[in-house]
């Protein structure tokens, strides 16, 4: 259990590294701007270009994770590539590549006649913690530092506006994962903030997406009175078994809560596991 720990810095570099980029034409006559919007592995991204309103859905076509140079030291190479998506069809290919925060091969090839344009990252911009996903075709907006602020723009031009848990120290980071939560086979948002003690594991909440309504609804916490952890923290999916499991650590030990959905649709709590910190 003392793994989920390592597992959350991991992710953590991860996630900061999907922060929204402006990307500026090469070599072009005209030069034109862009800002991307993604989130791990890809999901929920899209494209708006400078001077537009209009925003554009990328489908992720293929996210690839090369690993090998950790032997040597290097850090993953994380590969992107998506579908530039207008009025139902594919209007151009992004491609986008990243290694320890430096972005390299970034690409956009339009569709119409295959031509490609070169873009690279504007390093001048201060980044001031913002982020959008575009999901549903709703866009959620918040902030990985600053506020707590997370607003909900639905297609139809409602919007909720929900106010996320204050990370407990200022030099953490608030992350976001984009997930199916309750295996419905629709994605899901959940945000994290480190636990008030000693940060050792992350808090989360969690927003699941109704296809009925079409709108996202917070996930009701579980019933924790059999269970060692008192929060979703740490949450982890098991898509084949349909399991959620929650982690924390009290004293020298680390503890694992393992739940699933019941006919009710509410967590059920289903067995729990302790090891001793060594």
């Amino acid at each position: 259990m003392k793994n989920l720990f390592l597992f959350c810095l991991i992710m953590i570099s991860v996630l900061i590294s999907a922060q929204p980029f402006t990307l500026k034409s090469v070599g072009e006559t005209k030069e034109f701007r862009l800002k991307l919007y993604y989130g791990a592995q890809g999901k929920g991204a899209f494209v708006q270009y400078s001077g537009k309103k209009e925003i554009i859905p990328l489908q992720v076509k293929s996210f690839k994770v090369d690993s090998e140079g950790r032997h040597d030291g290097q850090p993953d190479i994380n590969y992107y590539v998506w579908n530039e998506i207008i009025d139902g069809k594919i209007n151009g290919v992004y491609t986008l590549e990243i290694m320890h925060h430096s972005t390299s091969n970034i690409t956009y090839t339009r569709a119409k006649d295959n031509r490609k344009f070169m873009l690279e990252m504007v390093e001048s911009e201060k980044y001031d913690g913002s982020d959008k996903y575009l999901l549903h075709d709703a866009v959620l907006a918040f902030n990985h530092s600053y506020n707590n602020h997370f607003t909900i723009t639905y297609p139809d031009g409602k919007k909720t506006a929900i106010e996320l848990p204050s990370p407990d120290q200022p030099s953490f980071a608030r992350q976001s994962i984009i997930e199916d939560y309750n295996f419905d086979g629709y994605d899901d948002v959940a945000f994290s903030v480190p636990d008030e003690g000693m940060g050792v594991y992350r808090m989360f909440d969690i927003y699941l997406y109704n296809p009925g309504n079409k709108r996202f609804e917070k996930l009701k916490e579980p019933d924790y009175s059999q269970s060692s952890c008192s929060c979703l923290c740490d949450v982890t999916v098991d898509k084949e078994k349909k399991f959620l499991t929650t982690g924390c650590r009290g004293g020298a030990r680390w503890h694992q809560d393992l739940y699933r959905y019941g006919k009710n649709g509410h967590l059920e709590w289903i067995s729990t596991e302790e090891q001793k910190e060594e």
